[in-house]
């Protein structure tokens, strides 16, 4: 006997469809999935795309400290107002570290243009040459540190953009689903050290 398809509405008028089965468990994984397509669809709607094209010269760059780790960091694209795509580059100082945090939705490629880079993933110590990259899923725990004694710059870009971080939205983002752990916890390898220091800016 076969089971006529079962319609199922989800946000923004989208409609999807549950194929009905004899085992409970295969109608449970089948509508986990519909409802996975449904999200994504529902981002892509909701996400801009830039029109025409945009330079972006090193003088049109505004650096700035981070808020929690006071890293010095320029957003290439915070003037294009794209919603897809996020690329900032991050100078850091030796013997620092940037944020142990994740993502919800956004995969990070992780390129380093100056110095040695290191970066800690999961359980994992990763040394990253100049000109190397590292791609990052968004569930996994990640921060970028430096325990030599030269800077790095890393370029790091980053897509879909989380769109709660965006300028203006009326989301309000929980931060426990970006630092579920203490974000300011620094690596071994930098056991003993102070970052920030004292001396940071406020």
């Amino acid at each position: 006997m076969r089971f006529p398809p079962k319609a199922h509405r989800c946000p923004v008028g989208l409609f999807v469809l549950v194929v009905r089965c004899r085992q409970l468990h295969c109608v449970k994984r089948r509508t986990l999935l519909i409802g996975a397509r449904c999200g994504e669809r529902l981002l892509q709607q909701d996400m801009k795309t830039v029109q025409g094209y945009y330079v972006i010269k090193p003088e049109d760059l505004h650096w700035r400290p981070s808020n929690l780790m006071k890293i010095p960091n320029a957003d290439y694209l915070e003037r294009t107002g794209s919603e897809n795509l996020g690329a900032r580059l991050w100078r850091l100082p030796p013997k620092s570290a940037n944020t142990l945090h994740k993502h919800i939705r956004s995969e990070e490629f992780y390129f380093v243009l100056e110095g040695t880079g290191r970066i800690r993933v999961g359980a994992e110590t990763l040394t990253v040459p100049r000109y190397g990259g590292v791609l990052v899923g968004p569930d996994q725990l990640r921060q970028v540190f430096n325990d030599t004694d030269d800077e790095v710059l890393w370029l790091i870009v980053g897509a879909p953009e989380e769109l709660e971080f965006l300028q203006g939205s009326k989301s309000k983002m929980d931060l426990s689903l970006i630092y579920p752990v203490d974000p300011k916890q620094l690596p071994n390898e930098l056991a003993g050290v102070e970052w920030p220091t004292s001396g940071c800016d406020d």
